[in-house]
């Protein structure tokens, strides 16, 4: 309860902070000091004067992020706590410090206690998002705190958050390296080489989130003839291939994907006939080929950023998913997924189910797929479960 400025809440609206929820929404303030700017660190009161939190102020429908739930400067020393708790994780689930997987979540907003603040590693480069402006005024903090703990497992700090941080603010910045700086962007994930794009690519460069999913498609490629739909940096493919795929096939609309995904397969499988990549339209290249594969893999980018956008979402993964098992040959399997915030397991899964009854085919569910433990959710925060994914058996 130091220098910070403060607001005050309505009364009864600390009872979610009371279970630990990490957001304050704006309908529930009373009132604030004066001159309290987006991004500041604030003490948040009781309507009874009690002290119960310290968090990020920002504009918007979520009006404070919780930073902690203690009387606690929030100083490097605190982000060293809160990096060194994420990394200690790591470690103990055998994520970090594995030769044969330099690729991992270090941290992840909500669900290490830093809400706002995403710090992926590709080999010994940090690649560290702001989604928040709290987060953003603090990025030198962190990244001091960063380089504490990891000491010589990490050279270099991109910073990269361009794209995340709230177009409003008007903080017009830029994407670079705020410590150190290198040319070297492949990363090893499960004995794999990928060339991360962390400079231009979506993210932070790779979907690290799919890292479990990638490893049991392979158990299930051997053999098969797999379409790789929305395939970004060709993920799935390459795993695909070294399951034993008799042809894998990528597609994307983006040419920047295609040539990510055709490199990513030559680093791994040089001269390898059995990979072919598209740059098409998904909806498109669907309709021109019908019984040819029997693994698809429907990985699109979020249909839905917010809750308005959530009912054209539904219909969307319906949707594509109608064109997948239309598409699919008999005793086929399709891994289909949703990384969508607002649409829920049920959700997803109802859209999937429509979809199925839709094309006419028996579906039976053999895995319910979700993030992997380098994203955990924080108990108290279920929204943070964001990945969905369903493997189906298609007769």
């Amino acid at each position: 309860m130091g220098n910070n400025r403060a607001i005050v809440l309505k009364r009864g609206k600390e009872e979610s902070l009371q279970r630990f929820h990490p957001w304050i929404f704006s309908g529930a303030i009373q009132r604030a000091d004066d001159g309290i700017a987006e991004g500041d660190v604030v003490d948040v009161y009781t309507s009874g004067g009690q002290w119960v939190a310290v968090g990020h102020y920002q504009i918007g429908s979520i009006a404070v992020r919780v930073l902690s739930f203690d009387d606690e400067p929030i100083d490097t020393a605190f982000f060293e706590r809160r990096i060194a708790s994420a990394l200690a994780m790591r470690i103990g689930i055998g994520i970090a410090d594995n030769p044969e997987n330099n690729t991992y979540r270090l941290v992840h907003g909500e669900g290490d206690l830093l809400p706002g603040l995403v710090i992926d590693c590709y080999g010994p480069t940090a690649v560290m998002q702001a989604h928040s402006v709290g987060m953003h005024c603090c990025r030198q903090m962190v990244c001091d705190a960063l380089l504490h703990v990891m000491g010589d497992r990490i050279a270099h700090v991109y910073y990269k958050s361009e794209t995340t941080l709230p177009f409003k603010a008007g903080l017009g910045q830029e994407n670079g390296y705020i410590y150190g700086g290198s040319n070297d962007c492949t990363a090893v994930e499960n004995g794999l080489r990928f060339r991360v794009d962390w400079l231009k690519g979506q993210k932070t460069g790779f979907f690290v989130d799919q890292r479990d999913n990638r490893l049991l498609l392979e158990r299930y490629a051997r053999g098969k003839r797999v379409l790789n739909m929305f395939c970004y940096t060709g993920g799935f493919s390459v795993y695909a291939m070294r399951g034993g795929a008799q042809l894998v096939h990528s597609v994307d609309s983006s040419a920047k994907a295609i040539e990510l995904t055709n490199a990513n397969v030559q680093m791994n499988f040089p001269d390898d006939a059995r990979h072919e990549a598209f740059c098409a339209d998904a909806f498109r290249f669907l309709d021109d080929h019908k019984d040819k594969y029997d693994l698809i893999i429907l990985d699109p980018p979020a249909f839905a950023k917010h809750r308005a956008a959530l009912h054209n979402a539904l219909k969307g993964y319906t949707r594509l998913n109608v064109k997948g098992l239309e598409r699919i040959r008999q005793g086929g399997i399709l891994f289909t997924f949703s990384c969508s915030q607002v649409v829920t397991k049920d959700h997803f899964r109802n859209a999937v189910f429509t979809a199925a009854a839709q094309a006419g085919r028996k579906v039976r569910i053999l895995h319910q797929l979700h993030q992997p433990a380098d994203h955990p959710i924080n108990i108290y925060h279920p929204e943070g479960e964001y990945l969905k994914g369903l493997v189906l058996y298609v007769e």
